[in-house]
């Protein structure tokens, strides 16, 4: 995939700028609603959004780091890499989600969980496009970033932001699934 960085950049800032905005509708909502699960074994709406914040706990100050030790300059075209470009796609929503185990760590199921999460998951999304912002200086190719299940693995940054934010799309369209069961 090769496409303009400034594009890119964009479509993330526009896509975390909507998941912010949900997160903060979704303060107003009951904390039984946002705890309810339909069934034993699925998450509550709450337990999706802590999911994302142990996700956020690790690629934020890892994205981070990154950027602020970047000895590069922005360059006009972003190209994905392929396995980069592979986990980023696996993480959009799609009309029927394949479901996908999740590292034990990563796993809130039967968390006591309150609104608190919507506030952390609230201010990630403004943190991630604090650092959108700043990715618009630096070689989103050249600049890699290790991941969650593996220091020894490293994306390119652009596809780690794909990742990270597709992920977080990934996961509210799981919540709404939930709200509109309740």
């Amino acid at each position: 995939m090769k496409i303009s960085t400034l594009q890119l950049l964009e479509e993330l800032k526009d896509r975390t700028g909507n998941h912010l905005q949900y997160a903060q509708t979704l303060l107003l909502k009951p904390e039984n609603e946002l705890n309810f699960r339909m069934s034993t074994d699925s998450w509550s709406v709450l337990e999706c959004l802590e999911h994302l914040n142990r996700y956020g706990d690790f690629y934020i100050p890892e994205i981070s780091h990154r950027i602020s030790s970047s000895a590069t300059s922005s360059q006009p075209f972003f190209r994905s890499g392929i396995l980069g470009n592979y986990f980023a796609k696996s993480m959009l929503p799609k009309e029927k989600l394949n479901k996908m185990k999740t590292l034990k760590a990563m796993n809130p199921i039967h968390s006591q969980l309150n609104k608190e999460v919507l506030t952390e998951f609230a201010k990630q999304q403004q943190l991630l496009l604090e650092l959108l912002e700043k990715a618009k200086h630096i070689d989103l190719e050249k600049t890699k970033t290790a991941i969650s299940i593996s220091k020894l693995i490293t994306l390119k940054l652009g596809d780690t932001f794909r990742f990270v934010i597709y992920h977080n799309a990934r996961h509210l369209a799981q919540v709404e699934r939930i709200l509109n069961n309740i």
